[in-house]
């Protein structure tokens, strides 16, 4: 097919990949479609109902709060699936080391099973070799480390916006332009995992992947956000692809990839973002395959990619295969078949930078020594 778009069949898969968003939005039309929502629904109440009383009893001083002693910042989201928190959190953490101070990240280490840590950390262990990750469910614990036992003078609490345990000094919210408010529903109806009224809760909400949308749904989706909190300080940020890396962490120009024909994989929480980031590179996307969130790449994972990579290059004139660094990072092959292996590095770049800038000061110089 000369790789001008995803072909016939994996069209079907991915839309099979995506089904679960499709029923969320309601996309996906037909009896059996509106029962199940209306399912899910049912459950979304249960769930709210736990949500809300949670944060009251946070909010009216019932359940405990602590605080550290020095500043955390807490990088969060409202709703599941990828935010693109992960390259807000690099580019703070670089920003403080390259300011002298010593930080250490702090996550609950979701999906990393029996393993010392999870995609994300890896990831992250890559991209900032000199910035501490300490992953624990205890939140307080992990910072508790951090503080005391490698001196950290400012704590960047990773997905921290529902662990209200642990009192922070700025809460940051990631909202993805593509998928702003989890379809308006909370979970498992929606993508919500509080009700929009949380945001009163934020100082500050950064729009992720703002250049994929209008400058008049970016205004909307502002407009809606501010409505819960009108104090609430608003950031506009793109995510940019900005490398290729392989497994030995060499990195290689994204030029490379301009006309190419390539197969593509991930397990994020917004496969649909890293097809368009791959499309951006200036490639040809002749597959895409969505595995899980968190995907574990076992032996018989591994096989199926193999399998479907050997498929489709004896059918299409195939150059590479890409991926996301949270991918990349698990697997840690130079090849899959017959075809190399390299992950696409995304940054991000706010727009203005100052307002964020001038409360984080405001926190060192009035906490760190």
């Amino acid at each position: 097919m000369g790789g001008a778009g995803l072909r016939k069949e994996s069209v079907a898969r991915y839309a099979l990949g995506m089904d679960y968003r499709a029923l969320m939005s309601g996309q996906r039309r037909g009896l059996a479609a509106t029962l199940l929502r209306a399912g899910l629904w049912f459950g979304s109440l249960f769930y709210g109902l736990a949500v809300r009383v949670r944060n009251r009893r946070y909010d009216a001083g019932k359940l405990p709060i602590e605080r550290m002693e020095v500043p955390v910042i807490s990088i969060g989201n409202l709703t599941t699936g990828g935010t693109g928190k992960t390259p807000l959190v690099c580019l703070l953490a670089k920003r403080l080391r390259e300011r002298g101070v010593r930080v250490s990240l702090v996550s609950r280490g979701y999906g990393r099973g029996e393993a010392s840590s999870n995609d994300e950390a890896l990831e992250l262990e890559q991209r900032l070799p000199d910035v501490p990750h300490v992953q624990d469910p205890d939140r307080v614990a992990a910072a508790t480390v951090a503080v005391e036992e490698l001196e950290t003078q400012l704590v960047l609490m990773d997905d921290g916006f529902q662990h209200r345990r642990l009192h922070r000094d700025l809460d940051i919210l990631v909202i993805d332009a593509t998928c702003p408010f989890g379809y308006g529903a909370l979970l498992p109806r929606g993508m919500l995992r509080e009700p929009l009224s949380s945001l009163a809760r934020a100082d500050i909400a950064v729009l992720s992947r703002s250049n994929y949308v209008s400058q008049a749904e970016r205004t909307r989706i502002r407009d809606e956000a501010l409505q819960y909190h009108p104090q609430l300080l608003w950031l506009e940020a793109e995510h940019r692809p900005s490398v290729l890396v392989n497994h030995r962490q060499q990195e290689m120009p994204l030029s490379s990839l301009q006309g190419q024909n390539v197969l593509a994989f991930c397990g994020i929480g917004n496969p649909a973002a890293f097809a368009r980031t791959v499309r951006d590179c200036g490639a040809k996307l002749v597959d895409l395959k969505a595995l899980p969130d968190h995907a574990k790449y076992d032996a018989p994972t591994m096989r199926e990619l193999q399998r479907w990579s050997e498929e489709l290059a004896s059918q299409h004139s195939v150059d590479r295969i890409v991926c996301t660094q949270k991918d990349l990072v698990k697997i840690r092959v130079a090849q899959i078949g017959r075809l190399p292996v390299q992950a696409i590095q995304v940054d991000l770049q706010i727009g203005d930078e100052q307002p964020l800038w001038q409360r984080i000061e405001r926190l060192l110089s009035n906490e760190t020594p």
